[in-house]
């Protein structure tokens, strides 16, 4: 008699997670299907979703375009990926909690002659996901649009901004401009769904946040 196959959970509690294909790790987490698609297809489907798009990357709606998973499921599934991606994924990413460590990121433009302004992008955490530089000015100005300034926050998928400037003068004063760009900023990332932290000035070795 052909002996029945162990279930993923089954498997998990007896050899060990390490036993487990990645599928049948989904299969696991996933539980049960529904009546027009099988656990193990939802698995299937969900584990091409994940290589295609990235686990960095993945969204909710990615996971919830997987047929056989609905809002109660991607809910369960996609807090587990995060909560893996926060704490093994990201802990090599420094965490920006305040002015301090932001100033960390962006000592390269202390001294730069020309404005330089800067994008730290953040994930939930307030660890970094990536600076980028997205305007380099004249030597006392520099223009900076919205557009410009959330764009690479949408790419990276982040929950928060944190954008800075360098003043070549060396002069740290918060000017009526430093203030408006701050203001403009934070209006359009309340609009978007994405935090504006803090406004940065650097001059040489020393900062100020304008926030």
């Amino acid at each position: 008699m052909a002996m029945l196959q162990e279930l993923p959970r089954e498997k998990l509690n007896r050899r060990g997670a390490s036993s487990l294909s990645d599928t049948e790790l989904l299969q696991a987490l996933i539980g049960s299907g529904g009546k027009d698609n099988d656990f193990k297809q939802i698995a299937k489907s969900l584990n091409a979703v994940i290589q295609k798009v990235g686990a960095d990357k993945l969204t909710i709606d990615d996971v919830k375009s997987v047929k056989g998973i609905g809002q109660a499921k991607a809910s369960l599934i996609f807090a587990a990926l995060e909560y893996w991606r926060r704490r093994l994924i990201k802990q090599t990413a420094p965490l920006i909690d305040s002015p301090e460590k932001a100033a960390e990121q962006l000592v390269f433009i202390g001294n730069k002659k020309q404005e330089h302004f800067v994008v730290l992008t953040l994930d939930g955490a307030r660890r970094l996901i990536n600076c980028r530089t997205i305007s380099i000015g004249t030597l006392m100005s520099t223009l900076v649009h919205p557009r410009e300034v959330f764009s690479p926050a949408i790419e990276d998928r982040a929950a928060s901004i944190i954008i800075a400037h360098n003043h070549p003068s060396g002069i740290l004063d918060i000017s009526d401009e430093d203030r408006d760009v701050t203001r403009r900023i934070r209006l359009a990332g309340e609009l978007l769904g994405i935090r504006l932290d803090d406004h940065i000035l650097i001059a040489g070795d020393s900062f100020v946040s304008v926030c």
